[in-house]
């Protein structure tokens, strides 16, 4: 047999494995803080000054991230008026869509303070839940309120979170938990953010956690893990309805059917994105949206998809 014959038999013969992350996964369902620091500034909200608006004038649009003033680098909203310092013509460097643009913005001076007509922010905070962790990477896989998917993490870290209270949703309103969190109890460090959740290195003890299964999900009867009241958490019943397998956070639409959750949240609601959804007794997806108009739905992610990404 030669030499090629002999590789391509070996080729064949070696198992293939595509999957990157572990068969079994943590789901703890906590829920946490979250507040991720910004590489760079984003922009956030524009406004009009005596009838103008500088900022939009200049090209600049919401979700802009602010890199540079006067092709000097900025991480913060600190650096960023430092570097302004009274100039009324500025040339500002931003990412959008992963390319790196300039523009020359022209501030306009109203009651002796020069505005750009810009609202920033350099860090987010909000609450969340933790979705997955992989017991052999120790990459965690989590979705947050009020983190959003184009913020530019420069660092970040998750903590131990206690639920305070509930605002429960109704049809046209989202409802929302709210919590605090310890920074003095941080969990783990947030490397990644994208639209299909929060990912990074969890660094605390893990105890007595369950190992799920990682399965695809079907329609029919499932679950979901979540916090509603201090650190307790407990599954609700849930159905799913539709299997969709061509958008890229939106895979699973389900109906909540536990009345007991219904009375508590009146349905989906804020901070309980990320919540894993478990079928069979295996992790299949977790929580990302709720439906507004019939706020007892929402949608769910494939937790391949959230494995996946936090593998990248």
């Amino acid at each position: 047999m030669g030499d090629n014959m002999k590789k391509l038999l070996l080729l064949l013969l070696i198992p293939f494995n595509c999957l990157a992350y572990s068969k079994y996964i943590y789901a703890p369902a906590s829920n946490i803080g979250i507040e991720v620091k910004s590489n760079g500034v984003m922009v956030v909200g524009l406004y009009k000054v005596d009838g103008v608006s500088p900022a939009s004038d200049a090209g600049i649009e919401v979700g802009d991230i602010l890199t540079s003033i006067n092709d000097n680098k900025i991480n913060s909203i600190k650096e960023m008026m430092d570097n302004i310092n009274n100039v009324t013509n500025i040339k500002i460097g931003y990412i959008r869509n992963n390319m790196e643009k300039y523009t020359n913005l022209k501030l306009v001076r109203e009651n002796d303070t020069l505005k750009t007509g810009m609202y920033v922010k350099d860090s987010i905070t909000g609450v969340g839940t933790l979705t997955y962790i992989d017991p052999e990477t120790k990459i965690f896989g989590a979705l947050g309120h009020e983190v959003s998917d184009n913020f530019n993490v420069g660092s970040g870290n998750i903590y131990s979170s206690s639920v305070t209270s509930i605002l429960p949703s109704r049809k046209g309103i989202a409802g929302e938990i709210e919590a605090k969190y310890s920074k003095d109890d941080i969990l783990g460090s947030i490397k990644e953010n994208t639209n299909k959740g929060i990912f990074g290195k969890y660094e605390a003890l893990l105890d007595n956690l369950r190992l799920y299964k990682v399965d695809n999900p079907s329609k029919g009867k499932a679950k979901i893990l979540t916090v509603l009241d201090s650190n307790t958490v407990s599954s609700y019943d849930i159905n799913i309805i539709k299997i969709n397998k061509n958008d890229k956070t939106k895979n699973i639409l389900f109906e909540i059917t536990d009345k007991n959750l219904l009375n508590i949240t009146g349905g989906i609601i804020r901070g309980m994105s990320g919540s894993p959804i478990i079928q069979n007794d295996n992790i299949v997806g977790a929580v990302t949206h709720v439906i507004l108009e019939s706020p007892n739905k929402g949608y769910g992610i494939f937790i391949t998809n959230m494995l996946e990404e936090g593998e990248n």
